[in-house]
């Protein structure tokens, strides 16, 4: 038996598992004292990126996510590699995704987007000094850039045209970042 902050792992199940996620179930003493099963989904760490130019525009992703069946508009965002440490895995992205490299790196901390069933850590990044050149997405992508000015990304985040988790963090904490250091 594991003891895992209040509850008690008494066995644990693999579901399903490939590159980039794994399902398990656990068998628990929940808190309370009863038996019980919690469902846990890990998913590989992860980055996301917002790139400001010297205009104070952003470039943002617009791609077909098949998860909710729909486009979306995004930050630059992907997966780490195996001990990829997260400022790389933030570098390789960006110049994947959208062809820029930055000279200037703010790390704006971690985010867990849903930490009752999902394990899932991202590290968020500011990324100014921009240099453009070719992109390289994976074949799994394809990306659409959209340039906005930095005002237009938040009001973006807050009327609903960028729902993803990761993406309104950063801005919204890219915002902050910038009102405290310019």
């Amino acid at each position: 038996m594991q003891q895992h902050g209040p509850w008690k792992i008494l066995q644990s199940h693999d579901i399903y598992r490939d590159a980039w996620m794994h399902i398990r179930k656990d068998d628990v003493i929940r808190p309370d004292g009863a038996p019980g099963t919690h469902g846990v989904v890990i998913l590989k760490s992860g980055v996301s990126v917002l790139p400001l130019d010297a205009d104070n525009r952003v470039y943002l992703t617009e791609e077909f996510h098949y998860a909710v069946g729909r486009h979306t508009i995004e930050v630059v965002s992907g997966g780490r590699d195996a001990d990829e440490p997260p400022l790389e895995a933030a570098r390789r992205e960006l110049a994947e995704e959208l062809g820029i490299t930055a000279d200037e790196w703010i790390d704006l901390g971690p985010f867990d987007p849903f930490t009752t069933m999902l394990f899932a850590p991202a590290q968020l990044f500011l990324a100014r000094g921009l240099h453009f050149g070719a992109s390289r997405p994976e074949g799994t992508e394809n990306i659409r850039c959209l340039t906005a000015s930095f005002d237009e990304a938040v009001e973006m985040v807050m009327d609903g045209r960028i729902t993803h988790g990761p993406s309104c963090v950063v801005i919204l904490k890219a915002a902050r970042w910038l009102t405290q250091n310019g």
